[in-house]
């Protein structure tokens, strides 16, 4: 298949915690309470000898949690099968169903992996390489969207998509927004743990600068806030990545300004139509753009309108806060070379352009945003993706050096997405949250590789395409560390090994530092403080010091 090289690309790829304890919860966040809950058992063929063992004691702790036990034996099932399957999947519908598992799960030394959205990119929020027996809490249950236009804010359970949270704000008004990405079935709790950009972060920063509260279960089952958490952990929660510091039931968020209505461009340029040098121009204009637009490029390998043979192109995406009229003489000004017209625009309200990035259609129901299930170039595919950090422009000679490597058979499904940074992010310290991308950034690289179901036998020559692209980049992108983003899940820049903790820190320093830059070490301080026995983790958690 060929990926769409337009907005919609960007869409494909942004793309993921007692039982004494308090029961504050805020007047404007309902949590759905229902008398029981959804197990499903699976059994595993476990390299161990007494895999029997766990899932029983698993259970019978847990029916002793429970008022209704038998609903637990009426749902589950069992199976085998040879892949890294979970021990059990908890679907809660109330917060005490998680409790009841964190205090099972730590009884019983079983690891757990918590699912908001199921979008991590290496899969960790559902699967594992450990060979250790684990369970899955899948928050879908656990989605109610409750927005206060008056206050500007919302609460937001983990279990909801960005798109029930877009729904539901555009639903009351058209001037307010919330500044997560364009990638409607993504979860929001995966996406606010490890940032979160969109259209709107060089406006407002990204989703998890615009977090002011949550609702958190931790490592002893308890259930906390920001004001019982306390200030270290509400910092690491909001950027640190997920599954590392306990498990967010709900988050309260600022909600943003937007006009009523703003523009969505898009224009597609050809190496024939000079788009190396427009991509070269672009690197040192886009980040100077003024606040209200969000600029980015979407590049993959074509087949040329005019004679049919291969070609690369360059799709340049904005969506910009206010109207056609305004943007067309701004860019006339900023990017001449580019040539926009009013033609290449369409003016919509907020939400309606999260759409039309996410699907390249006019005119979709606002309900779409609702679809969880709804079809992407990535989740119809296996795929492998890596990010970097650009500070200083790529020469056109060395784009000229990377086009022949999008003629490989490997890339016929391969995009690279560039995103300007500027604004905001200028003005955020980079130890004020744990995402440290911020000042003195041109902009950020996404690549993909995607391939079909009946070529994932010879997955590797994707694999290796992609680790070619990477290396050839090295020259071109950030140094000591080079940089990634979290929420672009990357195992082959490192993994913490299982039950070796003496030597986690520095293991996980490796990855760590790629991500999070000098925060690791407040990350690695908070995680030690909250959850010294490390009971939360997987191949990519923060470690606490032994």
């Amino acid at each position: 298949m060929t990926l769409p090289t337009n907005l919609s690309i960007i869409n494909n790829v942004i793309a993921c915690n007692t039982f004494q304890c308090s029961h504050n919860i805020d007047p404007e966040i309902k949590l759905n309470m229902f008398p029981f809950l959804l197990l499903i058992l699976l059994s595993l063929t476990w390299r161990i000898s007494a895999s029997a063992q766990p899932a029983e004691e698993f259970l019978r702790c847990l029916s002793l949690r429970f008022h209704n036990s038998s609903s637990i034996a009426k749902l589950v099932y069992t199976f085998t099968t040879p892949t890294p399957t979970p021990l059990a999947i908890v679907t809660p519908f109330h917060a005490s169903h998680i409790q009841a598992t964190v205090y099972c799960c730590r009884k019983h030394g079983l690891q757990v992996r918590t699912r908001s959205g199921g979008h991590d990119f290496e899969g960790l929020s559902y699967t594992t390489a450990y060979k250790v027996p684990f369970v899955v809490i899948d928050l879908v249950n656990l989605r109610s969207v409750q927005v206060n236009v008056e206050k500007a804010t919302a609460w937001v359970e983990s279990g909801a998509t960005v798109g029930e949270l877009y729904y539901e704000i555009a639903r009351k008004t058209r001037t307010l927004a919330f500044p997560a990405g364009i990638g409607h079935t993504v979860g929001i709790g995966g996406q606010l743990s490890g940032g979160g950009l969109g259209p709107l972060f060089r406006k407002y920063g990204l989703a998890s600068d615009n977090v002011i509260d949550a609702r958190l279960i931790d490592a002893y089952a308890r259930i906390l806030d920001k004001k019982s958490m306390g200030k270290d952990l509400f910092w690491a929660i909001r950027g640190g990545g997920g599954g590392s510091f306990g498990i967010v039931l709900a988050w309260k968020l600022k909600l943003v300004l937007v006009p009523a209505n703003v523009t969505a461009c898009t224009v597609s340029k050809t190496l024939e139509q000079n788009a190396t040098k427009l991509v070269h121009q672009w690197q040192s204009i886009a980040r100077k753009f003024p606040k209200e637009i969000q600029s980015s490029i979407a590049i993959a390998r074509v087949n040329s309108s005019e004679d049919g043979k291969m070609t690369i192109q360059a799709s340049y995406g904005s969506v910009f806060l206010g109207s056609i009229d305004e943007l067309i003489p701004l860019m006339e000004e900023k990017f001449p070379e580019l040539g926009l017209v009013k033609e290449d625009c369409l003016e919509m309200s907020w939400a309606e352009s999260i759409l039309y990035g996410a699907l390249s259609i006019i005119g979709l129901p606002l309900e779409t945003l609702l679809n969880r299930t709804q079809k992407s170039a990535l989740s119809q595919t296996f795929f492998k993706a890596k990010s970097d950090f650009v500070k200083q422009p790529i020469s056109e000679s060395g784009f000229e050096g990377l086009w022949p490597k999008f003629y490989e058979d490997e890339a016929k499904s391969a995009v690279m997405v560039l995103v300007a940074y500027g604004g905001k992010m200028d003005e955020i310290p980079e130890t004020e949250y744990p995402y440290p991308h911020r000042a003195g950034y041109l902009y950020s690289i996404l690549y993909v590789v995607n391939w079909e179901e009946e070529e994932n036998k010879n997955s590797e020559k994707f694999l290796n395409w992609m680790r070619r692209v990477y290396s050839y980049m090295t020259p071109y992108v950030s140094k000591s560390p080079r940089e990634a983003y979290v929420n672009y899940r990357d195992l082959d820049i490192g993994t913490n090994k299982f039950n070796h903790d003496k030597g986690s820190y520095t293991e996980a320093k490796v990855w760590g530092l790629k991500y999070f830059k000098s925060n690791y070490d407040k990350l690695v301080y908070v995680k030690t403080k909250v959850d010294p026995q490390n009971f939360f983790k997987h191949e990519q958690s923060i470690p606490p010091l032994f």
